[in-house]
């Protein structure tokens, strides 16, 4: 049985990105524009042309970030340069990390991703409501994935945004678990919520929007129990996808210089002491690569490796 995709109101539009870049969803409401997430920022010139023809001549009043992971913030700088009135609001507990800057604790060093430097002007702050698209939207926090992330509830028409909590076959890599703090408890109480909540149309990080959030809920606890019975599964997803990620960016990329980006990468150093001192750093990291081959995510030409 095949399902047409669910309908969203009129004045949302959902820019499906793919992996590189998040999701970005704009509002469009009688009193003021926004957009949730901006994409990576390779991605930027491309973010600010798709706002740009959506809006129609609109500004865009404001921006909001369910997190500061660099795919979903990363267009954060050139939407602000293109439209300079534009308020950004993020997740508290990270606003001195973004006053001050500071790419380490932000997460962009040890991910090896980039993502130029912002203006912050408030906070989406967890229990609060905030208006758009002449709707208004609750604010859950939503710990797991990134610890400061949140998630957007609409409770008239149970619409969700979900970010990187819940997509329609899983969630995202559970980054606080790369640094060795327990995180898995936390991703099942953000699927409770979740699930709590009840949406009727869930707008996802990453992936289309869908409407079996049940079905969605179900496959992302199978999974976390599956990592939660061994951590070093999810320590592997993890290390794949940050070599994916990295290789979308790229497109290709020789293996010397592979691998001398791998090894300034700290998060590469501690899953590899974490989970996999048992093998020589670098073959570690070959598996990796021969993995992403084996499963058709990558094409290897040589001591070259292309995406695929």
């Amino acid at each position: 049985m095949t399902h047409s995709p669910p309908t969203l109101p009129p004045e949302i539009t959902v820019f499906e990105r793919g992996w590189l870049s998040a999701n970005n969803i704009l509002f469009l409401g009688r009193e003021s524009t926004a957009v949730v997430d901006t994409g990576y920022c390779s991605h930027a010139a491309q973010t600010v042309a798709l706002l740009d023809a959506a809006l129609a001549g609109r500004p865009l009043d404001r921006v909001l970030n369910t997190h500061l992971h660099s795919d979903h913030c990363g267009g954060n700088a050139a939407l602000q340069r293109a439209w300079p009135a534009a308020q950004t609001l993020i997740p508290p507990g990270q606003t001195a990390w973004v006053r001050d800057w500071d790419p380490y604790r932000l997460s962009y060093t040890p991910t090896g991703q980039e993502c130029p430097r912002f203006r912050l002007d408030g906070v989406l702050q967890p229990g609060s409501t905030i208006e758009l698209g002449d709707r208004s939207w609750q604010v859950h926090a939503a710990p797991g994935h990134d610890p400061h992330s949140v998630v957007l509830f609409e409770p008239g028409q149970a619409l969700l945004i979900s970010a990187d909590a819940l997509w329609e076959n899983g969630f995202g890599v559970v980054f606080p678990e790369l640094e060795g703090e327990d995180a898995f408890d936390a991703v099942g109480a953000t699927l409770d919520l979740i699930e709590r909540l009840a949406p009727r149309v869930v707008i996802p990080g990453h992936g289309p929007v869908f409407g079996d959030a049940p079905r969605a809920l179900a496959v992302a606890r199978k999974r976390l129990a599956g990592y939660q019975q061994e951590p070093r599964k999810h320590a592997l997803y993890a290390a794949k996808v940050l070599l994916k990620y990295k290789l979308l960016e790229w497109q290709q990329i020789a293996w010397p210089q592979l691998l001398a980006w791998a090894e300034a990468t700290p998060y590469f150093g501690m899953l590899h002491a974490r989970h996999f001192a048992d093998q020589p750093r670098g073959d570690w990291l070959r598996g990796l690569a021969d993995d992403l081959v084996r499963s058709g995510a990558a094409v290897r030409e040589g001591e070259v490796l292309h995406n695929a």
